[in-house]
């Protein structure tokens, strides 16, 4: 079973698995949205991602092309979440500030990750998989951690291949 409102901006050979709840997004060509994903209302995918099963994407959320989210993941976009406002009234959508997040061509999220708001995570990045990114990650990176903190380069600009204990030579 698939939810896929009217208003959602399907390209051409996008591949979505059952379970899914898709409203007011734009998926590109070519992505595939893997079992029990919800994405929001003006989150935007762009093409050839890959979106691993049991992801949340809310409004405000901008992937670009290539990128890969792992399973579980999930994006934040409010810095103050309440479920009343000062009154004790249930909170609307005019009593919250939508904060956006940008994921960059090329990046990698790792599964059970979670970022807040307000972050860009850099071309060809990698976030390891249970990190929470709180601050931007720059371009051909690695992260990892809570919170996330640079590790290393990915390969092609200036890579440190990563030293396991065993291979130490100390």
């Amino acid at each position: 079973m698939k939810s896929i409102a009217p208003d959602v901006e399907l390209g051409s050979g996008v591949k979505i698995y059952d379970f899914v709840n898709l409203y007011g997004c734009q998926i590109g060509d070519n992505t595939r949205i893997g079992t029990f994903v919800e994405i929001q209302r003006g989150a935007v995918i762009g093409k050839n991602c890959k979106v691993s099963s049991h992801t949340f994407i809310c409004e405000g959320v901008v992937i670009e092309d290539g990128v890969f989210v792992g399973h579980n993941v999930t994006f934040i976009n409010d810095r103050y979440p309440r479920s009343t406002t000062d009154n004790g009234e249930l909170q609307t959508e005019t009593d919250w500030v939508c904060v956006p997040t940008l994921i960059q061509r090329g990046a990698s999220i790792g599964s059970s990750a979670t970022l807040l708001c307000g972050v860009t995570v850099g071309e060809n990045a990698i976030v390891g998989a249970g990190s929470v990114v709180t601050r931007d990650v720059p371009a051909n990176t690695v992260v990892a951690g809570n919170p996330a903190r640079i590790l290393n380069k990915t390969k092609g600009e200036n890579y440190e291949s990563p030293v396991h204990e065993s291979q130490s030579t100390a």
